[in-house]
């Protein structure tokens, strides 16, 4: 029982729960820092051999030369969102497409294409086609938590920061589109259930994702080597481990998995029926084997996952001074930009309540006011409204669920400026660390608007409040007449 006295709790982060058989240790979890998904990049290699990248003068460019390392910009670098097998620049190449063209002629490449077609003996397409419905049902505070917990929350692992801060793709001015990218990658794998399938859109999204880490990894192994060469520090392996590693791995498919589950949603008052949570584990768990990631047991079930979860959180969150930066970069980015145009205050609010207000004060994510907390409240209590009301009929929670599949979708991609085609656009280069911004507009044409995301819950606070006060004034007046108001 969770009140036995005897059982070892433990608390992260204002997150408590007891030790099992299922948890691991920072030692147990040390060894995963350095080891990491060496055929995705073996292969990289292989496909930069047989189909060299091309400078736009047309000069091959191998992968030990990189024509970015003299550059130093905060920027990242401008690159083309359509890929195909062009090798026009090194850094729109279509690597999934690449090893489709020439996954017969290296027995490595037919290794991993031969791994990426063959189904998992524990996979089922109706249990996955399930927990891709699982997400849109509760679409609303999913986005919340993953954007909040999962993204800005994951900033306090003191690790993976490190890798991100250096590809420059988390400075404010490129943050939201990178942002916007990372959900394209959800939303296709959980479209349909033919887009988890082999050529699908999901399937194909997954293994670009997979490429760009291995990308991203060998790039910053060479550049601290180089650096290293020179006498100077870039990246310490020895300390920080590999970039991109197992670790870093399951910790993002935890966080969009086993976090959603069992805090993000909880906190926004929903919980899910232990057949939403199987199939909703399932999905991830065949998300991570195509990406390369550790899954076994990782999460082979949902307690393992839900373990997983909370070993990584004790272990692994850790905030730093590039977590800060990292944190208030992404809410600078969010704060006051389109669809909803929320304010930053909003967003503050947003973070202390699902990350709680340990991690976000170590994340040094502003304590909100009194009065923002009561918005993000109200959103929760209008999220649980729709929610349970629809997901109580279930031709009601089909049409829902169908029209959140249409119109987030549409909307991400609209943002986002086209399809995602996660190639490597944010390219590390010695001298580049990602800084810290503050982003503001006119504060006193802020104070004036009152934003979009917040307008509906401005008047259920008046509603409510006009509401309880007459409640309160018949009570008086009918429940005590002989107390009658002189």
């Amino acid at each position: 029982m969770w009140w036995n006295k005897e059982a070892d709790w433990r608390d992260a982060w204002d997150y408590k729960f007891r030790w099992t058989q299922h948890h691991l240790t920072k030692e147990q979890f040390d060894p995963l820092a350095y080891s990491y998904d060496e055929l995705a990049t073996k292969c990289l290699d292989i496909l930069d051999e047989l189909a060299p990248p091309q400078r736009p003068g047309g000069v091959n460019e191998t992968q030990s030369t990189f024509s970015a390392e003299s550059s130093s910009s905060n920027s990242p670098t401008p690159t083309c969102c359509g890929a195909g097998t062009s090798s026009s620049s090194p850094h729109s190449r279509d690597y999934y497409s690449l090893l489709r063209t020439y996954h017969h002629l290296d027995p490595t490449l037919t290794r991993l294409w031969t791994q990426l077609h063959a189904l998992p003996s524990w996979v089922s397409y109706d249990q996955l086609s399930r927990g891709q419905e699982v997400f849109y049902r509760y679409a609303g505070p999913a986005i919340a938590g993953l954007t909040f917990q999962a993204l800005l929350g994951g900033m306090g692992g003191y690790r993976v920061v490190e890798t991100l801060s250096r590809t420059g793709g988390f400075s404010v001015r490129v943050a939201r589109r990178r942002l916007l990218e990372t959900f394209q990658h959800i939303l296709d794998v959980t479209h349909d259930i033919d887009s988890l399938k082999p050529e699908g859109e999901g399937f194909t999204s997954t293994i670009r994702v997979r490429f760009l880490h291995a990308n991203v990894r060998r790039r910053i192994l060479a550049l601290a080597n180089k650096a290293e060469g020179k006498g100077k520090s870039y990246y310490d392996v020895e300390k920080l481990g590999v970039p991109i590693n197992d670790l870093d791995s399951m910790g993002t498919i935890a966080a969009f998995s086993a976090t959603l589950i069992w805090v993000s949603l909880p906190r926004q008052g929903i919980w899910l029926s232990e057949q939403e949570k199987e199939d909703y584990i399932a999905l991830w768990r065949y998300l991570g084997y195509l990406l390369g990631a550790p899954t076994e047991p990782y999460f082979s079930t949902p307690a393992r996952a839900k373990a997983t979860m909370e070993s990584l959180m004790l272990t692994e969150i850790q905030p730093s001074e590039t977590s800060q930066i990292l944190a208030n970069n992404i809410i600078a980015a969010l704060a006051d930009s389109p669809p909803v145009y929320t304010s930053r205050e909003f967003l503050c609010a947003e973070s202390w309540w699902l990350n709680g207000p340990k991690l976000s004060t170590a994340l040094a994510v502003a304590r909100p006011s009194w009065w923002y907390r009561v918005l993000v409240g109200l959103q929760c209590a209008m999220f649980m409204a729709i929610i349970y009301v629809t997901r109580a009929v279930p031709r009601w929670d089909k049409t829902r669920i169908l029209g959140a599949k249409r119109k987030i979708r549409t909307l991400t991609v609209n943002l986002s400026g086209g399809k995602a085609m996660h190639g490597l656009q944010y390219t590390p280069q010695l001298g580049r660390m990602t800084k810290g911004e503050d982003i503001r507009g006119d504060d006193k044409s802020d104070s004036r608007r009152i934003v979009q995301r917040e307008r509906p819950y401005r008047r259920m606070v008046v509603v409510g409040g006009a509401l309880l006060s007459a409640a309160a004034w018949l009570s008086i007046r009918y429940c005590y007449p002989s107390t009658s108001l002189m």
